[in-house]
């Protein structure tokens, strides 16, 4: 007979699948909005459908908009479309029906394998149940259902195996050598920010292989092992993919000297493990109104970097299995190092407390060790604070499903447009239908995904002071129909300097698609 605490765990990680069995379901019933790195990925699968190479964006050219052009799309990983297009050949859905399989078994697949990297590092079976209870609790699990994240879903499906190789190989052998050199292909395939977890992961590796070497030159030797096909995985993911184009690390804005640039990394596990990121809707970087003032975020932003020092101290000390700890750490400082290095130098990386999301998933069943060596008082503080949490995140999910079944539009595609409205979406797919030579202008690359017929334009999005790139916005030439779908407010200035974009059409109308969205087209040439 099972006792106590195997049963509830048993019970838990039943509800657990369960709540994500009913959440897949629901998401392909009613598919999520995209974010826009995705949309650009499946810009690409659409390219490769209609006959171009692998990962090339098609685009009409900008020196003659008849023809076309191509770009190698380097900046994101292949993953966060080859997925869903796998499950589109094979079942013949549309995108968001897709993006809603590769959720769910992302979802299952990243919790399995967090489940039995847990076990692995010798944590008990109802702490390794809670620590997925926890996962799921938080907003960042619940994001996926409502906006497709591509690389975060593709990422966290294949990091808890990840880490499960890392703590199982303790010995030098072919299966280490199989395991370095795919799982380098495989986690940059999922997203291309793995590069700094697969580093921190071979460290690991090294440092554990070379324990009882006496002399540089044995840890050198035992180094090989992880470190040759290391150099052989990213010379051929560089070779193949980062040289064709640019990506986050390769434009830099100057170099600034700040706290933030060190403390946010450092506060990392309390932001992203236990979601105070989320709560605040983003300490320092914001998708929507703040919530905190900016003297508070920094104040919360201090006190969470000390704590989650703490943390990490304790953990270290007191946690007795020696490879959880050792990961732990390594993980922690190598984050802290690369970020901080890059948030210092300015690259193209957000404040956000996604890009963390590993040491936040590591430090959760450390902390629940942790607290079962405490007293009943702490346990229940912690409950409350887990019940906080889980309140704003099942919050979130709710409002924001209604809101994507009633308030978005849909399309061909069947992902939920936040940038159109329906009258403007089904006027724009009777286009679409009609036409088999137009162009189509967008302002965000996901519209362009109802388009099946004709060629997609993504232009710009104008900035405060009503100017863009003419290098990067002008199409010169003269092809068939030209449909500009623009908002409302941006009658007058704004649309001029749009339509300037154009300069081989002449004579454009304006027709009012609803009270929000209008259309200009034009078929006449200069």
């Amino acid at each position: 007979m099972l006792h106590k605490p195997h049963l509830i765990a048993k019970y838990t990680l039943s509800f657990i699948g369960l709540t994500v069995l009913v959440l897949g379901v629901l998401l392909f019933i009613n598919p999520s909005a995209i974010f826009p790195d995705p949309s650009w990925g499946f810009q690409v699968m659409r390219s490769r459908q209609a006959g171009g190479g692998f990962n090339m964006l098609m685009h009409p050219d900008h020196n003659d908009i008849a023809k076309n052009t191509g770009e190698f799309l380097s900046w994101w990983s292949p993953g966060q479309y080859l997925v869903p297009y796998f499950f589109i050949s094979i079942f013949k859905i549309n995108i968001g029906q897709a993006t809603a399989m590769t959720i769910t078994l992302c979802q299952l697949l990243g919790l399995a394998g967090f489940y039995s990297f847990f076990k692995k590092a010798g944590f008990s079976p109802l702490v390794n149940a809670l620590s997925l209870l926890i996962i799921i609790c938080q907003q960042a699990f619940f994001s996926p259902y409502i906006f497709y994240n591509g690389g975060e879903s593709l990422l966290f499906a294949f990091l808890g195996w990840f880490l499960y190789g890392c703590v199982s190989l303790d010995k030098p052998g072919w299966k280490l050598v199989l395991f370095v050199l795919l799982s380098g292909w495989i986690g940059f395939i999922c997203k291309s920010s793995f590069i700094w977890m697969y580093a921190a992961g071979l460290l690991f590796l090294w440092v554990r292989l070379s324990a009882g070497q006496k002399n540089i030159w044995g840890w050198i030797i035992k180094g090989l092992w992880p470190g040759i096909p290391a150099v052989v995985s990213v010379a051929v993911i560089y070779v193949l993919y980062l040289s064709k184009g640019g990506n986050p690390s390769s434009g830099s804005y100057g170099f600034e000297l700040s706290l933030q640039a060190i403390a946010f990394p450092l506060a990392a596990p309390l932001l992203s493990g236990f979601s105070i990121d989320d709560l605040a809707n983003g300490l320092l970087y914001h998708n929507d109104v703040a919530i905190l003032s900016p003297t508070t975020a920094y104040v919360v932003l201090g006190f969470a970097a000390v704590i989650s020092a703490g943390i990490i101290y304790k953990i270290w000390v007191r946690i007795p299995n020696q490879s959880y700890k050792l990961l732990l750490i390594i993980f922690y400082l190598v984050s802290v190092l690369f970020f901080g290095s890059a948030y210092l130098r300015k690259l193209d990386i957000s404040y956000e407390s996604r890009h963390f999301r590993i040491v936040g998933l590591l430090i959760i069943p450390g902390v629940l060790y942790l607290l079962s060596q405490l007293n009943a008082a702490y346990k229940a503080i912690f409950a409350a604070a887990i019940l906080f949490i889980t309140f704003f995140s099942v919050r979130f999910y709710s409002l924001s499903y209604i809101a994507l079944k009633t308030e978005t539009a849909h399309g061909p595609s069947g992902i939920a447009q936040q940038f159109i409205d329906q009258p403007s979406m089904d006027y724009i797919t009777m286009l679409d239908q009609h036409n088999k030579n137009a162009v189509f202008v967008f302002l965000s690359p996901d519209l362009g995904l109802e388009v099946q017929h004709n060629r997609v334009i993504t232009s710009q999005v104008l900035n405060q002071d009503i100017s863009l790139n003419f290098d990067e916005s002008v199409y010169k030439g003269h092809a068939g129909p030209l449909y500009i779908l623009m908002p409302s407010e941006y009658i007058g200035i704004r649309a001029n300097v749009i339509l300037k974009c154009f300069p081989g059409y002449k004579g454009f109308s304006l027709k009012e698609l609803s009270d929000d969205y209008v259309l200009y087209f034009a078929t006449q040439a200069r």
